[in-house]
């Protein structure tokens, strides 16, 4: 039988609220984009179940309409979500003792889960980690479900729609800086994307500055104060 700790889902969807209005507003347009395309309405949710990866979702969509071969799209999931694997390596402790729920808190970790997880909002509380991830989720479904239907019913313009994703991280960014004193990471992750991007362009900068900030983050983690 399962249990619910009200306060600390009280807390989690406090704290989701952000993700929900991203959430809702991204997934409504992946809907959109799913229809507009002239796949079935049931893709949209069937996808947010599934796959749940937002900006891979966009992708396969245009993937799928351009009838892409499966192994194009498993080098371009893989390259998309690479990201997830330096995710997954700094989660291994707070994950750790999460029991039954420890596969589907791996599988369902988004980039805005993992910055309210990794935000230290409520440090070492499994059952907030659990609740945000499926809040999280439950955005994401409701928001590509009310979306297909919407796009059989309704004309849309998609041009910028896209924009939205971009938007969700600005807002969870903004927020993360205002609560916290250490400022350490987010300049760094600042500034070692700001020189990826000119190094490497806008479709390459992702992984070298996943890479470069890992290995920074690594070694001088000790002086982090000296960067507040």
């Amino acid at each position: 039988m399962f249990s619910v700790n009200k306060a600390v889902l009280h807390a989690a969807f406090k704290d989701t609220v952000p993700v929900l209005t991203g959430y809702m507003v991204l997934g409504f347009a992946f809907g959109v984009l799913v229809t507009t395309h002239q796949f079935p309405v049931w893709l949209a949710p069937l996808m947010s179940i599934t796959v749940y990866a937002g900006a891979l979702q966009y992708l396969a969509v245009d993937l799928l309409a351009n009838h892409i071969d499966f192994l194009s799209i498993a080098i371009a999931t893989f390259l998309v979500n690479a990201r997830h694997l330096f995710y997954g390596i700094s989660l291994i402790n707070q994950y750790k003792g999460t029991g039954w729920r420890k596969l589907y808190l791996i599988w369902s970790l988004t980039d805005e889960t993992y910055s309210l997880v990794t935000a230290n909002l409520h440090p070492q509380d499994k059952d907030y980690y659990w609740y945000v991830t499926i809040l999280d989720h439950l955005y994401w479904i409701s928001g590509c479900t009310l979306g297909g239907i919407a796009g059989t019913m309704l004309p849309f313009n998609t041009s910028g729609i896209d924009f939205a994703l971009t938007a969700l991280f600005i807002v969870i960014f903004t927020e993360q800086w205002l609560n916290t004193d250490k400022h350490f990471s987010a300049g760094l992750g600042i500034v070692a994307s700001s020189v990826c991007l000119l190094l490497f362009s806008a479709k390459n900068f992702l992984i070298p500055s996943i890479i470069i900030i890992c290995i920074v983050l690594c070694f001088a983690k000790r002086y982090e104060r000296r960067w507040k």
